[in-house]
């Protein structure tokens, strides 16, 4: 069986694949059948895909001129699966490209430590109202503003997949309640109650908190859109961990600038890396983090290979992948 990993060159250390490494998570896990594993970069050779079986890759590498999306089948006869190395697909949608007989899988859950530490942090930044404090500090400007615990407030936490379930886990460490938002009321060990979509409305009134964690999808993007945000309890913060296509930016920003929202931190943002003109650098009560909230500079890519060598038992058996994406829903 071959397993192709194809990395980027230029991608951060934090998501770039090695033979150090995977030679490492390979020892970790000992392949119960003969397993050759191939690197490439930029896809500088694509002759791997001939004979793969499985890929591990990223959204960047697959939607590179160089790589045969439109005729894969032909390209990749031996395929049968894919690993993105990345939660999010959305740059791949629609799947209509994916053959038939590939599974396409994600990183989902490999994010879920250092999510929760985030959102605990973002959480109680927002909380002791920093965004406002250092504003003042940035002005020379002495104003002493005192604030409640956060134990007993309510966050809305729109997503509960992996990154949301471990926000809400540590919400409720923080003594706050939860209410889950997500496409279907199903209950969530981590939420105190559940909301599906259309109820979402119900949820942002008597939010104290809104964080973002769900996908993008079609059914998601703009869902925080200006008459939504409306809906949003006077004062409550906000906090974007999913993707920035889901909340209307400019919206927010009059929202932070009126005082309608006391604070705002976001991670997510369209484009990447975010223009030097963006209207959000300058927008008071918020904070910018650069798409790093979820990615553990240490752990990341040996969780991710852990994830890739698991599934690759799965598949040497004929069980089925953990981490597959739902081509129709698009996550």
């Amino acid at each position: 069986m071959h397993v192709h990993f194809e990395t980027r060159a230029a991608k951060p250390p934090v998501f770039k694949m090695t033979h150090e490494l995977i030679a490492e998570a390979a020892g970790r896990h000992r392949p119960s059948a003969d397993i050759h594993l191939t690197l490439g970069a930029d896809l500088d050779d694509t002759t791997p895909l001939a004979t793969a079986t499985a890929l591990v890759t990223s959204n960047d590498v697959i939607r590179d001129a160089r790589f045969p999306i439109a005729d894969l089948e032909s390209k990749a006869p031996a395929l049968r699966w894919i690993h993105i190395i990345g939660a999010g697909i959305e740059p791949l949608l629609p799947l209509d490209w994916l053959p038939r007989t590939v599974t396409l899988t994600n990183n989902s859950g490999v994010h879920a430590q250092k999510i929760g530490e985030y959102a605990t942090m973002a959480l109680l930044l927002l909380n002791a109202r920093l965004p406002r404090m250092i504003g003042n500090q940035q002005r020379a400007r002495w104003d002493q503003v005192f604030t409640s615990s956060i134990a007993g407030k309510t966050v809305a936490v729109i997503g509960l997949g992996d990154m949301g379930g471990a926000a809400a886990r540590q919400a409720k460490r923080l003594g706050m309640k939860v209410l889950g938002v997500r496409r279907h009321a199903k209950p969530h060990r981590s939420a105190d109650e559940v909301f599906d979509f259309r109820q979402l409305p119900k949820a942002l009134e008597r939010a104290d908190f809104v964080l973002v964690a769900a996908p993008l999808t079609p059914e998601t993007r703009g869902l925080l859109g200006r008459p939504m945000l409306a809906q949003v309890k006077r004062g409550s913060a906000l906090i974007n961990i999913g993707r920035a296509g889901i909340v209307d930016y400019d919206a927010l920003c009059d929202a932070l600038a009126s005082g309608a929202l006391s604070g705002a931190v976001l991670d997510v943002f369209e484009p990447e890396p975010l223009p030097r003109d963006s209207r959000l650098w300058h927008t008071p009560n918020l904070v910018v983090t650069p798409h790093c909230s979820s990615d553990d500079v240490e752990r990341y890519m040996p969780l991710t290979l852990d994830l890739v060598f698991r599934n690759l038992e799965r598949l040497i058996a004929g069980k089925p992948l953990k981490n597959r994406v739902d081509p129709r829903r698009g996550y």
